[in-house]
């Protein structure tokens, strides 16, 4: 009997079942032209942005069929796509278009975007813009 022959079904005690899920893209880099002082324009520069997609149910597909799980490709092109779209000023209009976007998609129930600059300061690892659906650390 193999590992994919186990069945599991009624052996996780109910306060353990999964209550939550969620999608992940963690610091993502894209180019982006932006920034207001005069020799950040027309420069792109790197970016690292991270999503959080909190999903209405956490059911999580009931077999190892890649056609059921979330798209990760369609969100990175989004982004990628976005960022690329046009030149920014701040860092926050890009994050709340990135933001709008994902959340415009199906079957999301909290999202949270952090985007940065990572060669700004060489004494910092980042300096940037964290956004949410909800108040506090987690929704």
């Amino acid at each position: 009997m193999s590992t994919a022959d186990i069945k599991l079904t009624g052996l996780v005690p109910d306060h353990l079942r999964v209550r939550s899920a969620r999608i992940l893209i963690e610091g993502l880099e894209v180019q982006a032209d932006i920034g207001f002082h005069d020799f950040e324009i027309g420069a792109p520069q790197r970016l690292l942005i991270s999503v959080e997609v909190w999903l209405e149910t956490p059911d999580l597909p009931p077999d190892d069929d890649p056609s059921r799980a979330w798209n990760y490709d369609f969100l990175r092109t989004e982004i990628h796509e976005i960022a690329a779209a046009r030149r920014y000023n701040l860092q926050e209009t890009l994050a709340k278009a990135i933001f709008d976007r994902v959340a415009a998609f199906r079957g999301i129930r909290a999202l949270r975007l952090r985007l940065s600059k990572p060669d700004v300061y060489p004494d910092a690892e980042g300096v940037g813009v964290e956004i949410a659906s909800f108040a506090g650390l987690w929704p």
